[in-house]
């Protein structure tokens, strides 16, 4: 019987201290603390395995918080679990999440022997300013040994994560960060304009309408769509070729794991807070380290809370505005093999609307984004959720 495809998240909540912007569910905690949470995790992973048994795994996830911060025997002990667990591809891509200063030789060569090929870093900027005000712990010097490192160790497949619009950043500042992360030629790069989340240090500082005037400010609006433009410019001159909103690899190297998740891939949230979609159902995990701690997650125990299952209406949406995340768009067939009705028959005058405005384009049984239509993604998506 053939198996159907499974994608894993594991969450490591762990970090040696949270930054400035970030509302991910992270935090710094003893490492006593990790020992417990990693245990857990793996009874988690071992008590999921029979609800699984008809999938084979293509991609696996380790993200955070800071993964790369675990010693290197509970990273041993994570990936040993998955592999009894569940049914892992020959060729999975297996990606981990790892912040500068943190990247031991010891450490590359144990993800090495775990399987892991690629690697995401988060640099955020070239510019040891920008980093110390976003609340980072490294500096460009500590990025530049771990990446050497990893290529030194053999990994071939690298990503590098930056940021935008940060406070004091200029059109300047944001090319040289560009220019030192090309110079180093890594397969694929992330990039996000910062965003001001409620709950963070910086919503206090730049967020709330009643806050004083910052002693460094954030870029204009006008500043941060040039940011956003060069972006786009320097990375294709240089062989990226831009496949998502936020995202340019160089040919063959695009992230599977976010693909699967733009398109509709079944995925497995395991740890603290994750979420998941899987048998037609979304839910996620408690985000309560005591309560996760508590389950007897080996014997089956559930830490899955907000399940809701998703409707036709539901999924046909999601279709849509994730697979017009990507710059090749969706097709029509996809979406009647999945749906069982004709795309035009739903959509079509959302689809003319948006083609006669210039936001998308239709190629025969293909629609896509525009140019302009990718600047205004969140605008575009919305006119695709469907009438009760």
């Amino acid at each position: 019987m053939r198996k159907r495809e499974l994608e894993l998240y594991i969450h490591i909540p762990f970090c040696i201290r949270k930054c400035a912007y970030c509302d991910f569910l992270s935090f710094a905690a003893p490492e006593r603390a990790w020992r417990g949470y990693m245990e857990q995790l793996v009874d988690e992973i071992l008590g999921q395995s029979e609800n699984f048994a008809g999938y084979r795994v293509s991609t696996i996830f380790v993200g955070g918080g800071t993964p790369s911060i675990l010693p290197s025997f509970l990273i041993e002990n994570l990936f040993a679990a998955i592999r009894v667990a569940f049914d892992v591809a020959e060729d999975a891509e297996i990606t981990m999440e790892a912040n500068p200063g943190t990247l031991t030789v010891e450490k590359l060569r144990v993800y090495r022997r775990c399987g892991v090929n690629r690697l995401s870093i988060g640099l955020q900027s070239a510019d040891d300013g920008e980093l110390g005000r976003l609340g980072r712990i490294h500096t460009y010097d500590d990025f530049l040994k771990s990446y050497q490192r990893a290529r030194q160790e053999g990994f071939q497949n690298i990503n590098v994560d930056l940021m935008s619009a940060l406070p004091g950043q200029d059109l300047h500042s944001w090319r040289t960060t560009l220019r030192k992360v090309m110079m180093l030629k890594p397969e694929h790069i992330s990039a996000y304009s910062l965003i001001i989340e409620e709950g963070t240090p910086f919503y206090e500082k730049y967020g709330k309408p009643s806050a004083e005037p910052p002693d460094v400010p954030l870029p204009d609006e006008e500043t941060d769509r040039a940011m956003y433009h060069l972006m786009k410019e320097m990375t294709a001159a240089q062989g990226f070729r831009r496949y998502e909103i936020s995202n340019y690899a160089r040919p063959g190297f695009e992230c599977r794991h976010n693909v699967g998740y733009w398109t509709g891939v079944e995925y497995l949230g395991l740890g603290l807070g994750a979420s998941s979609c899987t048998f037609g159902f979304r839910y996620r995990n408690t985000e309560d380290m005591e309560e996760y701690l508590s389950l007897n997650l080996r014997q089956g125990g559930a830490a899955a809370r907000e399940i809701t299952e998703l409707s036709q209406k539901d999924r046909m949406e999601e279709f849509m505005f994730l697979g017009l995340r990507m710059t090749d768009g969706v097709t029509g067939s996809e979406f009647l093999e999945r749906f069982g009705q004709n795309m035009w028959n739903v959509y079509g005058p959302v689809i003319r609307r948006l083609e006669e405005q210039g936001l998308l384009t239709v190629d025969g049984n293909r629609v896509r984004l525009t140019e302009l239509g990718l600047d205004v993604s969140n605008t575009v998506f919305c006119e695709f959720l469907l009438d009760e």
